[in-house]
């Protein structure tokens, strides 16, 4: 046990403000009253006869038991409150503690509490841990008036405080807290007695009758015996978790029923964890202590513990509560609160429970934010905070942190300036200050934008330990326009490494090194595993669709592809990539039959972007088949049983129809509303056909004239192109679609799945397509199956890139893939005046987007970059010359002899050597879908 006098090694504390240490003083005795005051203000126009408004000030009075106190004027109240409780703290003599404590001082305040705890003042109070003094006096037999020590260790801040100071490890175990008060007792051993084999205290003189009948009593409507839903958590992995009904009366202490349960005599027995969840919340775990009643010093005590739990630990209570717990555990939400005399009690179901477990994943924390565990899925990318529903990456990554016991996580955002990829790209002016600055999102920007400069920032994320030990830094390459998009993207691919890794504990090093490589993130393995060792034992629910990211495609396609749509009324109007669509959905656990249906989870209006990977798979492939005010109805795979209970209102009957064995998901959904993205709201508001269809019809057109008989879209997205070549006669008889989006793939594959059958069992087939097929993989990559194609479009793809990107992506094409004819469009960046001018604006519209909107911003939140005519000009001719190419530029939208020109201009490469094209046979892409004619008819 340490005596030492030096500095304590325990938490760094803020110092008091006035009004904490007025409150710890005299509590609900002190008085505070503020007023508002109005300075004069002297009149500035002679003459005049009406009164002139000054500034609005406060003023505070607070009130003592022995006298009274009045601030100065401040324009703030707190300000007003502080500078009150200063003024009588002053008057008082009071000298503020130092913010560091010495383990003597540490030992001489944690007698003096103690003392406090046991005295007449505290009995009557409202406090967590005065509830159960009063509940001990009404305990039967020899436990009349003793408190378990872990009631002690467990409800009172202050003691747990003081006995860091005493030892850094006091936070690892209760015991530890335990050895200390009973040595702190030791000193108070002729006013509390210490029982050895209870491990409790009493206070040795007998509370006077006229203060146990002044006691406050239970409010009238309180009722004399209480049951509450508690869940039992065995610590071996063959039992089930269940849930058990206790009973307690007015005059039972909640700790000794909790105690029985758990098979021993009384609540000293039993440890107490932390609060699960949120920190306000009343819900812990309960467990058997060891089987130890010797108490010497706290190592000795330490080290029974460690032998007695050998074996037995419970890893899901471990997990829960992040400190070792041994033997079956019991989850109840139960206890004294600060807000109440009375003993505050809730059912806990399984529902709650599998959804405390959900609330320790990334995924399970936005599933529960948006209330659609089984509908809602963690979103791929974020793109625009007015499309983004639930809770926040930031706020997502911050709240796993506090769960798994981690330090907050540490956000560093650079605003830089774009370098010019392009020779005559006029170069910003440098904005950057050096200082480092806090902002209000609590981290540190090591530059800040000037009004007006077009500057773009990049965001970093360190995760430490409790320690302070570096786990995890992601530091990304994509730059945003807004900082906060920065901090929300970054966080993001954070939270989607964490629930990839989270779903795969027991990967090796390398494995896990490489994955977190491919989300820009430098991972610390021995740090990290040493934080989530746990986690290898649990059993995997997959709350997330991290596992499903590799093979999606193909299972969910099939799914879509056996569900069929029941169609009521039909707008026209169908959701695409981008899209914010509204939904009614319902969902039911039924029989194979149907004979039962069960509800299990529902929202009158669910909101959700289409192409962000926010919603289940299957959901959002259905909802991108429907036109507004269209149902359909269609069936889901079973997930795992606990995510089913984490829904189940009724788990009794739930877990009846799960036994069955004949169970499945049905979905009901109808499509209430589209939001179309911004980008398309601007063109469609002046363009008609809109611009995006007529950027087809005009690649349709030259696809015609120049007779080829093969064609690749490079970043086809959702085949938009691909299938509207299939509506003409074309000589086309073999088609390609390459793009890094496996969702647009899917949607892709089905579309012209449909369409090329339905042409091949037509008695007159419009078009002659004999082959067609969609690669998974980048454009910038080249992959020798491509190579030599007739032609090959790109379709407003490369602002989407970095700008430095798009100059490699030509160099690709035009070295590599080598097409006869390429046809490449991206938008006009003058012409944006013109588009943001006519575009209608929505009330849930972010108020970013609209300022973006009033000062000529990019088109699309996406884009990194548009060009003006000039700089795209440049880009091309640049191109054509360096690959003997030549080029023609024209566009749609608008006249290319009036200014500003086309709203999306275009440029048709033709290769002037028609001499073979020499692949190096390598092949990067992988292939999604593929479709033959010989193969279907």
């Amino acid at each position: 046990m340490e005596n030492g006098k030096g500095p304590a090694s325990g938490p760094k504390k803020l110092p008091f403000t006035p009004k904490a240490i007025i409150h710890q003083r005299f509590g609900t005795k002190a008085c505070y009253k503020v007023e508002e005051v109005q300075e004069a203000v002297q009149n500035g126009c002679p003459g005049l006869v009406i009164p002139q408004r000054g500034p609005c000030f406060f003023r505070c009075s607070l009130q003592l038991p022995e006298f009274s106190v009045v601030s100065e004027a401040f324009r703030r109240k707190k300000d007003a409150e502080q500078s009150a409780a200063e003024k009588a703290i002053q008057q008082l003599g009071i000298q503020p503690k130092e913010d560091t404590l010495t383990v003597e001082q540490a030992w001489d305040e944690l007698v003096g509490r103690l003392s406090y705890l046991f005295s007449i003042e505290f009995l009557p109070a409202i406090h967590p841990l005065s509830g159960h003094f009063r509940a001990a006096l009404a305990r039967e037999g020899h436990l009349n008036g003793f408190i378990p020590l872990v009631a002690i260790a467990t409800f009172d801040a202050k003691i747990n405080s003081l006995c860091k100071y005493i030892s850094s490890e006091m936070e690892s175990s209760p015991l530890l807290v335990m050895s200390l008060i009973i040595e702190a007792a030791k000193r108070l051993e002729d006013s509390l007695l210490f029982s050895e084999e209870k491990l409790s205290l009493k206070r040795l003189a007998p509370h006077p009758p006229e203060i146990i009948q002044s006691l406050p009593k239970n409010e009238p409507n309180f009722p004399e015996s209480i049951s509450f839903e508690v869940i039992r958590v065995p610590s071996s992995a063959e039992k089930t978790v269940e849930p058990v009904i206790l009973n307690a009366s007015s005059g039972n202490y909640y700790l000794d029923v909790i105690a029985k349960e758990l098979g021993v005599e009384d609540a000293s027995k039993v440890l107490i964890s932390r609060t699960i969840g949120k920190a306000s919340s009343e819900t812990r775990l309960y467990f058997c202590a060891p089987e130890s009643t010797t108490i010497g010093s706290s190592s000795e005590l330490y080290m029974k513990q460690a032998s007695s739990f050998k074996g037995y630990v419970n890893t899901i209570a471990t997990y829960l509560s992040g400190q070792e717990i041994c033997g079956d555990a019991i989850l109840a939400s139960v206890g004294y609160t600060r807000k109440s005399t009375d003993l505050f009690y809730e059912d806990l179901s399984l529902r709650a429970y599998y959804r405390i477990l959900a609330n320790k994943i990334p995924s399970g924390i936005y599933k529960l934010s948006r209330e659609a565990i089984l509908a809602a899925e963690l979103p791929t990318a974020f793109t625009t905070r007015s499309n983004w529903r639930g809770s926040f990456p930031r706020d997502i990554l911050c709240t796993f942190c506090r769960q798994h016991r981690l330090s907050e996580p540490v956000f560093s955002s650079d605003s830089i300036e774009p370098l010019p990829d392009l020779p005559g790209r006029k170069r910003l002016r440098d904005t950057s200050s050096g200082e480092n600055k806090t902002n209000e999102w609590g981290l540190a920007a090591t530059a800040v934008a000037q009004e007006g400069c077009n500057l773009v920032y990049r965001c970093t994320v360190k995760i430490f330990s409790k320690c302070q030990e570096l786990i995890l830094l992601c530091s990304p390459k994509e730059s945003y326009k807004k900082q906060i998009d920065a901090i929300h993207s970054t966080a993001l691919k954070v939270l989607s490494w964490l629930d990839r890794f989270l779903d795969k504990v027991d990967m090796s090093v390398e494995e896990m090194t490489s994955s977190a490589k491919g989300f820009d993130i430098l991972i610390y393995p021995q740090q990290l595993v040493k934080e989530f060792t746990l986690c290898q034992t649990l059993p995997n629910y997959q709350w997330g669709s991290a596992t499903l990211a590799g093979n999606f495609v193909c299972p969910s396609y099939s799914n879509v592809q056996n569900n069929t749509l029941e169609e009521e009324l039909s707008s026209g109007t169908t959701p695409s990539s981008g899209s914010l669509v509204c939904v009614t959905y319902k969902i039911y656990l039924a029989t194979e039959r149907e004979c039962i249906m069960e509800h299990l989870e529902g929202s009158e209006e669910f909101e959700f972007e289409i192409g962000s990977g926010a919603v289940s798979p299957v959901l959002e492939a259905v909802v991108t088949q429907m036109s507004i005010d269209q149902s359909a109805c269609f069936t889901m795979e079973l997930p795992a049983k606990e995510i089913v209970l984490a829904v189940a209102h009724d788990s009794a009957n739930i877990i009846s129809l799960l036994s069955s064995g004949t169970c499945l998901m049905k979905c009901e959904v109808t499509l209430l509303r589209v939001t179309v993205p911004l980008e398309d709201r601007m063109e469609q508001a002046l363009f008609s056909p809109p611009l995006s269809k007529q950027r087809v019809e005009y690649a349709v057109q030259h696809i015609r004239e120049s007779c080829a008989a093969s064609l690749v879209d490079f970043g086809c997205g959702s085949g938009s192109l691909l299938e509207s070549l299939l509506a003409y006669q074309t000589s086309l008889e073999k088609i390609a679609g390459v793009d890094i989006s496996q969702r647009a793939l899917a949607r892709a594959a089905k579309i012209l799945h449909s369409k090329l059958n339905g042409n091949i069992e037509a008695e007159q087939p419009i078009n002659s397509i004999k082959s067609a097929i969609l690669y998974d993989g980048s454009i910038l990559t080249c992959d020798s199956r491509l190579c030599g194609y007739d032609i090959a479009t790109c379709l407003e793809v490369i602002e989407h890139m970095e700008e430095h990107d798009a100059c490699s992506f030509g160099d690709i094409v035009l070295s590599s893939f080598c097409p006869q004819i390429l046809i490449v469009s991206t938008p006009n960046y003058e012409y944006n005046v013109i588009l943001q001018k006519s575009t209608p604006q929505y009330q849930d519209d972010d108020p970013d987007e609209k300022s973006q909107q009033q000062s000529c911003k990019f088109r699309n939140h996406d884009h990194k970059f548009e060009w003006t005519r000039q700089q795209f000009c440049q880009w091309a001719s640049e191109l054509a010359l360096r690959h003997n190419y030549d080029v023609e530029f024209s566009g749609v939208g608008g006249e290319p002899n009036k200014e500003p020109g086309f709203a999306s201009q275009i440029a048709v490469f033709r290769r002037k050597d028609s001499s073979p094209v020499n692949a190096d046979f390598t092949e990067h892409y992988d292939v999604i879908w593929e479709w033959s004619s010989s193969n279907n008819s």
